[in-house]
């Protein structure tokens, strides 16, 4: 059979096409998602970047870009403004936000801090034994933070008269300091970072110090979790669903092996203190997130009536007129069968 040069030419033209197209098409099948962070490098990150080392992004066809954070507040205020897709961050700054402007505020669809990472911490020989001996003592703690905002919601529920503390602002990095030094009785914290504060501080936070955690006094709301935009909620419900199914798998394997993820964390900030970042990690399943109630419904999901509840603490925390009903904070429906996220309550 004779076949001549314009023959050959015209067939790996054409060959040529058909891969660039076929190329193209791939590309176009991947979605980009902008994540945003919490805050800066930390062990409660190290779940995402495994996402992206074992491929699971990719496996659902998603290019993620996972940014560091400057608040759990600040990451519902960077959805909000268009320059990221989704993120990690706070549940109440959604609530805050879903209370004057719906239409703009991201939807959490997977609960992580199933517990409040909000309290207060004493040292161990504090004569405050309950709530009640708050009364004529001085706290410390940033005049905007959460936990400040949240202490007279806190205080009404445990009969305390909140005029009779006295609450002194200071910067967040000084909280740990002026509580050594007895200049407060104690400081208003968010728990998971004033307790590895302590541990940088070369104190021992379970023996030295003791924790009074909103959790265990009634404000029983909850924290972080991982949110998306409106718009990718609507334009792109399979990647929401892609994106959920991937930080649950790479969840569920970080808290079956700690190390693998510690070590996704660690590439990325090698500067970082491993043991402290383990140890922050095993702090988080414990008090934040591996609940009786995590185990009882499945990782990831919340119960409607308690964030219902939640939503009134907050709206009287902040002042808010019109308060959003649980549906238009959470979103479940996009949630992996329970089986795959089903954990185990960490009792130690």
């Amino acid at each position: 059979m004779m076949i001549n040069r314009r023959t050959i030419t015209t067939a790996l033209m054409a060959g040529a096409m058909a891969l660039g197209l076929g190329t193209a098409a791939s590309a176009q099948d991947v979605t980009k998602i902008r994540f945003t962070l919490d805050w800066k490098y930390q062990a409660m990150h190290s779940w995402y970047y495994l996402a992206i080392d074992k491929g699971y992004f990719a496996a659902e066809k998603l290019d993620v870009t996972v940014d560091q954070g400057e608040g759990s507040a600040a990451t519902v205020n960077r959805i909000m403004s268009g320059a990221y897709d989704a993120g990690f961050g706070d549940v109440n700054a959604i609530i805050q936000n879903a209370s004057t402007k719906p239409a703009d505020t991201p939807t959490m669809v997977y609960m992580i801090y199933n517990q409040p990472p909000f309290g207060i911490v004493l040292k161990a020989n504090s004569p405050i034994r309950t709530p009640k001996d708050l009364e004529g003592k001085k706290l410390g703690g940033p005049t905007g933070s959460a936990t400040t905002r949240l202490f007279p919601v806190f205080a009404k529920l445990n009969g305390v008269d909140a005029s009779k503390v006295e609450v002194l602002n200071m910067a967040p990095n000084l909280q740990e300091q002026m509580l050594v030094q007895d200049q407060v009785h104690g400081s208003m914290i968010f728990t998971a970072t004033s307790y590895m504060n302590l541990v940088g501080m070369k104190l021992d936070p379970d023996k030295d110090f003791r924790w009074m955690n909103f959790g265990d006094f009634g404000v029983d709301i909850y924290s972080n979790g991982v949110m998306v935009s409106p718009k990718l909620l609507k334009d792109n419900p399979a990647a929401v669903r892609g994106l959920v199914k991937a930080v649950n798998k790479a969840l569920m394997e970080t808290i079956a092996n700690p190390d693998a993820a510690i070590d996704a964390l660690m590439k990325r900030e090698p500067l970082l203190n491993r043991d402290v970042e383990k140890r922050r990690l095993q702090f988080a399943f414990k008090n934040l997130m591996l609940s009786k109630e995590a185990a009882e419904i499945g990782f990831g999901d919340i119960k409607d009536d308690r964030m219902t509840k939640a939503i009134g603490y907050v709206g009287e925390a902040y002042g808010l007129t019109t308060l959003p009903k649980a549906d238009q904070v959470f979103n479940r429906s996009f949630l992996p069968p329970v089986a795959e996220r089903t954990v185990k309550m960490m009792t130690n």
